[in-house]
């Protein structure tokens, strides 16, 4: 069995519901048993939310990525029924208390991105401490998304000391990679981009795979849409990339992916 431990199935801008149906179905084909849907903004998330709930072995997580931080300016409420606590009157409020839902498996996807510079950097950083605080208050693991903010990433998360998580996606340098092996126990994402780049990997034991379909779609499908399916042909890769047997890389990922998301 393999893990998608972060796609975007449910987002109706890239996927069709009879698509995203017959990607589902040929993903459970080639050995991919468990999907998780991540959420990058209230309403986003909420579709997630209604996807996996329709779907057996998928998941979603709640998120706020950083580049939708002006939709929670000071004083906001995310518009639309929350997932939360009814009625709440503060953006804090309406995301805590989650709902009895064994599909919730995590906040995410949140952090930092400061490639664009998009959004105000003190206001990615207080709504990430802010949703950083919700997964402590509900034990929940993370979907961190950073981007060119790693030195405003790790002060932050030394506050969260009890955080576990997942640095989706991860594009930087060997001396980061380092940061984040040696100082957190975050796992790290590894994806499409590792099969036409040279980003340093880390250790077996730190790695969940990960599609982000529809984007960074891997060797040898480049130039068509992402989709589930493709994590066989990332833990290929990674099995000729290090020279491990690829059913040792499906137990360890699959045992990465089902121990921090308890699926």
């Amino acid at each position: 069995m393999l893990i998608d431990s972060h796609c975007h199935l449910h987002d109706r801008e890239f996927f069709a519901e009879e698509q995203a149906e017959e990607m589902i179905e040929r993903a459970r084909k080639v050995g991919i048993k468990k999907i998780i849907c991540i959420g990058t903004s209230h309403q986003d998330s909420l579709a997630a939310r209604d996807f996996a709930n329709n779907h057996n072995d998928v998941y979603w997580t709640y998120g706020i990525h950083p580049e939708a931080t002006s939709e929670f300016h000071s004083g906001s409420r995310p518009a639309g029924p929350s997932p939360w606590a009814a009625g709440a009157n503060s953006r804090a409020a309406a995301l805590r208390n989650p709902p009895n839902q064994n599909s919730l498996v995590a906040i995410g996807e949140i952090g930092l991105d400061y490639h664009h510079d998009s959004a105000s950097r003190n206001a990615q950083i207080k709504l990430f401490e802010e949703m950083l605080q919700i997964a402590t208050d509900n034990d929940l693991p993370v979907s961190f998304h950073v981007r060119e903010a790693f030195d405003d990433f790790f002060p932050v998360v030394e506050n969260f000391p009890s955080i576990r998580g997942v640095v989706h996606s991860f594009t930087d340098s060997k001396k980061v990679l380092k940061r984040i092996l040696n100082e957190t126990e975050f796992y790290v994402g590894v994806n499409g981009l590792a099969t036409y780049s040279t980003l340093p990997l880390p250790p077996l034991d730190r790695i969940m795979l990960e599609t982000d379909a529809p984007f960074l779609t891997p060797v040898p499908f480049r130039g068509i849409i992402n989709e589930p399916a493709y994590i066989k042909e990332i833990a290929e890769w990674l099995s000729q990339r290090i020279g491990l047997e690829f059913k040792i890389i499906e137990a360890e990922t699959t045992k990465n992916a089902r121990k921090l998301f308890g699926i």
